[in-house]
């Protein structure tokens, strides 16, 4: 008898050493985000009323140096639930459907492995393919009441009522007035921009509301001892030169954590109610930080770091990135140590404010981008609509809504070679794969079957000579490269340079666009003749030839319609003709946005 009492007793401790740990050996874990907020709130020291986060706040650390890696969702999102900068995965422009790496586990999948029971409501939206069965659930239902009564729980619950598609909700009701708002220096002050930032500030009082009842559900469960709530932002606000843009004003987000005594092993050294932090924490730090205080082993693909725990480094800059943007290409890197911000372009004759025709539906982009065509804005108001600097440099301190570039003051260079050698560093250590022109990692992914982070490993790629060739270097090599990434960021720093082009590069530039076997490079090759004036007839021809899909393929043709809507006036009637009769096709990504249907309305009804 005492025999079989010893086995017994040893097959339940066997159990208990090989099952997960039960809900009450581990924190449960919930995260309360919103859409489209920078840190406009009451506990950040903006007017405005939230009574619940602000409560909240004083028992919780709040971040006052957080940033999303990207200043728009998707690539964001992708950040967060693979603790990887979506870069390295080639999946950083948006919505593009890149394929996910059999061999990543993403993050409720891996909290799932080890006991969880993980919900999701109910915003996805990753740049990533073949990722719907990695929750427990996921749908407008989901919630962490559903689970075992044995299981901890990791919880999402996204507020979308702060989206840019509210600023512009025809049938809102103001409760702020938009008088008694307080405009950025950048915006005109029109009543346009007065309404959508009031009406943008009543909707932040409406996510107050919707973050107090889920701390009430926690406490009328009586779990919120037992609960790490972590509440953030996915990026700036949805108004124009904050979402989209890849300043400090389109990062930086409000992140506040609350850790219950109970759990306060994981306490990090600042960390007590109430308490702000300097620290810089970034959206690939989440993954990481949850597996950490899950006790799940943080896999060594991920790239952040912990922000909670005794033991913490923390990082000494954030980083973000803007690639493409709906239908407009570009090609941005910023880093911060929390003081300066430096912003680096590589597609420098672009504005930061494109003709996204989402952002256009917004009455303050509309009308500030009309104020513009109009000269009636200051120069402080005009910057965003004209080609920027290569290089952006801003004292966030003296200067917090970036409008006095010092990047060429002989007193900053210190701080400018300091930041250019870290953003390249780190553009380096994590493999900065989406300075690949899509329309090529797309190719390679349908042709190869392999997912795009693999072209890092193809033959004879090299990250140093791409960010080599994006940064300007080589350019005569890169012409006649075999590589067409290379070439690719020779042509695009062409068309970027004041200086005018030899006669021998504007040949080289005409053969590449007669004769290469790269619809990318043709396309690209065709807006340096465009640029520089020269060829420019048979420029928009060849445009006009591959924004047809029989011609090219998905992404070739809606750059090529990129290029002709910018040099529409260029077109003649019979150009605007053709355009009008191209025939729409699948658009061959899985996420359904049909970038060239947007580009085609912007022909649809006149030449202007």
């Amino acid at each position: 008898m005492a025999c079989r009492s010893i086995f017994l007793m040893a097959c339940c401790i066997f159990v208990l050493l090989a099952s997960p740990a039960v809900a009450a050996d581990r924190p449960n874990i919930l995260w309360l985000s919103a859409e489209d907020i920078g840190p406009h709130l009451g506990c950040y020291g903006y007017e405005i009323e939230t009574p619940a986060i602000d409560a909240f706040s004083r028992g919780s650390l709040r971040f006052r140096n957080a940033w999303s890696t990207y200043p728009v969702c998707a690539p964001a999102r992708t950040t967060v639930i693979t603790g990887m900068y979506a870069t390295s995965l080639g999946a950083g422009n948006m919505r593009c459907a890149a394929a996910k790496p059999a061999s990543l586990k993403l993050l409720p999948e891996l909290l799932r492995d080890s006991g969880y029971y993980c919900t999701n409501n109910s915003k996805k939206d990753y740049n990533l393919k073949d990722v719907a069965d990695v929750w427990n659930q996921s749908s407008s239902k989901a919630h962490w009441k559903n689970r075992p009564e044995e299981k901890p729980f990791f919880a999402v619950f996204n507020f979308t009522g702060t989206h840019e598609s509210k600023i512009r909700n025809k049938n809102h009701e103001q409760q702020i007035d938009p008088k008694s708002v307080s405009l950025f220096p950048y915006w005109p002050d029109t009543p346009e921009v007065r309404k959508d930032w009031a009406q943008y500030l009543d909707n932040i009082q409406t996510l107050d509301a919707w973050f107090g009842k889920h701390l009430k559900s926690l406490k009328d469960a009586q779990i919120a001892d037992d609960t790490i709530v972590l509440f953030w932002g996915d990026h700036g606000s949805g108004m124009p030169r904050h979402k989209r843009f890849a300043g400090d004003s389109g990062l930086r987000v409000p992140m506040i954590v609350h850790v219950p005594e109970k759990w306060k092993s994981l306490w990090s050294n600042e960390y007590q109610a109430g308490a702000t932090s300097d620290r810089l924490v970034s959206f690939v730090d989440l993954a990481p930080t949850v597996l950490r205080a899950a006790g799940v082993t943080v896999p060594e693909t991920m790239q952040g770091s912990t922000f909670l725990g005794a033991e913490t480094t923390a990082p000494k800059y954030n980083y973000g990135i803007r690639n493409r943007m709906d239908e407009r290409n570009d090609a941005s890197r910023s880093i911060t140590d929390g003081k300066y911000i430096y912003i680096r372009n590589f597609m420098s004759h672009l504005p930061h404010g494109q003709l996204v025709v989402y952002q256009q539906m917004t009455p303050t982009t509309s009308v500030w981008h009309q104020l513009f065509l109009s000269g009636k804005l200051n120069d402080v108001q005009a910057a965003f609509w004209k080609p920027r600097a290569k290089e952006e440099l801003y004292d966030l301190e003296a200067d917090p809504h970036e409008t006095v570039n010092l990047a060429s003051e002989p007193a900053k260079k210190e701080k400018l070679d300091q930041l250019r050698a870290a953003l390249r560093k780190k553009q380096l250590q994590i493999v900065d794969l989406d300075l690949v022109p899509e329309s090529v990692l797309h190719k390679f992914e349908q042709e190869t079957g392999k997912p795009r982070i693999s072209y890092a490993q193809s033959q004879g790629f090299r990250m140093q000579d791409l960010l080599d060739a994006a940064e300007g270097k080589s350019i005569t090599e890169n012409l006649i490269s075999a590589r067409v990434e290379l070439q690719y960021w020779a042509i695009v720093n062409l068309i970027s340079q004041a200086d005018p082009l030899s006669s021998e590069t504007q040949k080289s530039i005409s053969s590449l666009m007669e004769n290469s076997p790269s619809p990318t490079i043709r396309v690209k090759a065709a807006e340096c003749c465009l640029s520089n004036d020269f060829s420019s007839d048979r420029a928009m021809e060849v445009l006009l030839l591959l924004a047809n899909m029989d011609e090219s393929n998905y992404f070739v043709a809606f750059n090529a319609l990129d290029c002709l809507d910018r040099y529409r006036e260029r077109l003649d009637e019979d150009g605007f003709a053709k355009i009008r009769a191209l025939k729409l096709k699948p658009p061959h990504i899985d996420r359904g946005d049909n970038y060239l249907e947007k580009l085609l309305t912007r022909f649809s009804t006149s030449n202007n």
